[in-house]
């Protein structure tokens, strides 16, 4: 009687663990490429805060300049061991990351760069110089128009003829200015990216403007946490800004949008 030896076709074990790896490569891959831009960016970090650290003195000088202003005499003073500690890392720091951030932002774009396409590529410099750009008129913006109005406000609750004199901390005051710049120039990328995100299809100014009601309470939450303060004054200083940088960006989603999408929208 014939015997009839039936094999089966299960994949070796050897097999199994060579897909394993294979499939394991690519994610190896990408997170040796994470960890590289990320210390590439640091170390960028690091060389810009060096180069801030020798215009220290002329920066806190700058960054004093709200207080002309304010009315009544203030003086500014150190009540704490390790304030001018905190006040000069601060200063260096922030001022490193605002000379490093375009090559900061050039390294975000080397890590996404691989998943684009070669139309999507082509916005390489627009955002490179565009998120620059925005951050910086982001600062300026804070600096020149929205801090010299909150600064002698908030100072001047406090009358003159009360007869008690203002001390103002410098490294609270550095701090809540340092706050209010990176804050409004984080916001002032809303543009940028709102251009950016049309054009690769994955917002369009539709979306934007459905989830308007959401975002208007996002903005107030935000403006809140923000704020030093909890005045009405500073919450409606900073929330009114960023509603107006949301709406610029839906008018700019419209106009970076693909003209098959703009003209279906303007049919809707």
């Amino acid at each position: 009687m014939a015997k009839f030896k039936i094999s089966q076709s299960n994949p070796s074990k050897s097999n199994i663990k060579s897909n394993i790896k294979s499939n394991e490569a690519p994610l190896l891959d990408h997170l040796e490429e994470l960890r590289s831009r990320l210390l590439w960016a640091l170390a960028y970090w690091m060389i810009g805060t060096v180069i801030a650290y020798q215009f220290n003195d002329k920066i806190i000088k700058l960054l004093q300049h709200p207080l002309d202003g304010v009315t009544k005499n203030v003086r500014v003073v150190t009540s704490g061991l390790t304030d001018g500690l905190s006040v000069v890392l601060s200063v260096a720091l922030w001022g490193g990351f605002v000379i490093a951030l375009p090559l900061m932002l050039y390294q975000v774009w080397r890590f996404i760069e691989p998943a684009l396409t070669s139309l999507e590529r082509r916005y390489a410099v627009p955002f490179i110089l565009g998120a620059g750009l925005s951050f910086g008129l982001g600062c300026l913006f804070c600096f020149y128009i929205i801090l010299p109005a909150a600064v002698p406000f908030l100072i001047g609750f406090l009358p003159a003829t009360s007869g008690v004199e203002s001390q103002l901390n410098i490294a609270s005051y550095i701090t809540n200015v340092l706050t209010y710049l990176v804050a409004f120039g984080i916001l002032f990328e809303l543009p940028m990216v709102s251009f950016l995100l049309t054009k690769i299809n994955l917002i369009n100014s539709q979306m934007l403007s459905n989830v308007r009601r959401y975002a208007i309470v996002v903005i107030m939450i935000l403006s809140a946490i923000i704020t030093p303060t909890p005045d009405p004054f500073n919450l409606m200083l900073m929330a009114v800004p960023i509603y107006m940088l949301y709406e610029l960006s839906i008018l700019i989603s419209k106009w970076a949008a693909p003209r098959a999408e703009l003209s279906s929208s303007l049919e809707m």
